[in-house]
């Protein structure tokens, strides 16, 4: 379909679903402050609930029109996707209520953009629409919040700097989280117990979760690399000099976060290299303690992991929505703006040179950085067209709109910046 058509036969830019939600409500408030002039709507199944939100955003969004849509109904998901460039969606858990949307954008040849840290539901989404959204010119964005791109990202600027200073392909590369503040989003949740339910009920999604390369757009292409394991208590100068006397210990999101990763290197005709291998940690220190505070967190990770997808289906499922976040709630205003995170990512290239990427953000993680990130990714694809890849299909926010993202992010207030190490 030519571009040109799509974006004249288009009434908006950008359509909000699932605004009435927490992290929906924040992107749209995000957007609304963003002063960049384009044509918005917001949706979600209840109009009533809809317009009390806009009422609540101010001036700027008082002309938004509000589109009912029903994951429920699929003729409204597809009469919403029909009238936009771009749908953000904050409708989760993915796995229960994501596919028909990614179904009626890929048909209307409509970029979509969400917030999933589900495997499982990228898989589907691949197997069932990759094809047809190539066809039909979508983009399908995946993991468009803290989860992933502040792994998506920080890697794809590592590439660029190296490429551009021709230091060659990357290698061994890490991510470690310095800091982090901030609550546990109830939609990660919700979307971690989806997940466990799934992976406890299928012993083939359990092998598929646990191949580091389960996105890869073809497996039998990817390199033997050996074990990139999710799970790992490291000391920190394993990972880089300037690590030293620190300890590193698993990171809840290396899983879903790893293999966006290694799916932008895939996409990207393996641009970051043949040989590139990819882990994520989190910092806890250089104390006398960190290294039993390592080992502690990295058990307890290893435990939810590998004892939840097996056993999880045997808990009773209402004792545990009982005591875990819900969906649609959140934290106090102060506490958001309390939140912080910050994550550098080292690399060393084929010649030998070392980098290090950095990105942060004020905010809580999981909600108003999150709704940065997202408002951000879908401004790139409605806006900035001749900035974005020439790749259709279902993609990772690097391999979609990576140089527009490098642009974007940090004029919007996340620090994200490379540099060359001795």
């Amino acid at each position: 379909m030519a571009e040109t058509q799509r974006e004249s036969d288009r009434e908006f830019d950008i359509v909000v679903y699932g605004a009435t939600g927490f992290v929906g409500k924040l992107t749209a408030e995000y957007l609304s402050r963003a002063g960049t002039g384009a044509r918005i709507a917001l949706a979600g199944r209840s109009p009533d609930k809809v317009l009390a939100v806009r009422d609540s955003l101010g001036a700027a969004a008082q002309d938004w029109p509000i589109l009912t849509a029903d994951a429920s109904s699929p003729s409204t998901l597809n009469d919403m996707a029909a009238r936009t460039r771009v749908v953000i969606t904050t409708v989760g858990p993915y796995a229960k209520y994501g596919l028909p949307l990614v179904a009626a954008c890929a048909a209307a040849g409509t970029d979509y953009a969400d917030l999933t840290g589900e495997p499982n539901f990228i898989l589907e989404s691949m197997d069932l629409y990759h094809k047809q959204a190539i066809d039909t010119g979508a983009r399908i964005v995946h993991a468009c919040g803290f989860d992933s791109i502040p792994s998506d990202m920080n890697v794809y600027a590592l590439y660029k700097r190296a490429q551009a200073d021709g230091a060659g392909e990357l290698r061994d590369t890490n991510l470690v989280v310095r800091t982090f503040a901030g609550g546990v989003s109830g939609g990660t949740t919700a979307s971690m117990l989806e997940l466990m339910t799934a992976a406890s009920n299928d012993p083939k999604l359990r092998d598929e979760l646990n191949d580091p390369y389960t996105l890869s757009p073809d497996r039998g292409a990817e390199p033997n690399l050996g074990a990139q394991p999710d799970v790992r208590w490291r000391r920190g100068a394993e990972i880089a000099p300037e690590l030293r006397g620190y300890w590193t210990a698993a990171f809840a999101m290396a899983m879903p976060n790893s293999r966006i990763v290694r799916r932008s290197n895939a996409l990207l005709d393996y641009a970051y290299g043949r040989k590139f291998e990819y882990g994520e940690q989190m910092s806890v220190g250089r104390s006398l303690v960190a290294p039993l505070a390592a080992a502690a967190v990295t058990g307890v990770n290893a435990a939810a992991l590998g004892l939840g997808s097996r056993f999880f289906k045997f808990l009773p499922r209402g004792l545990v929505d009982r005591v875990v976040p819900k969906p649609g709630e959140g934290p106090s205003e102060q506490t958001r703006e309390r939140g912080h995170y910050t994550i550098e990512t080292y690399t060393t290239t084929a010649t030998g040179a070392r980098y290090r990427a950095t990105i942060a953000q004020q905010g809580d993680p999981g909600y108003k950085a999150t709704a940065v990130l997202l408002g951000e990714t879908g401004l790139a694809l409605a806006l900035d067209r001749e900035a974005l890849s020439p790749l259709r299909g279902v993609l990772t926010p690097a391999a979609a709109a990576g140089d527009a993202l490098l642009t974007r992010l940090p004029a919007a207030g996340v620090t994200l910046t490379t540099e060359r190490l001795g």
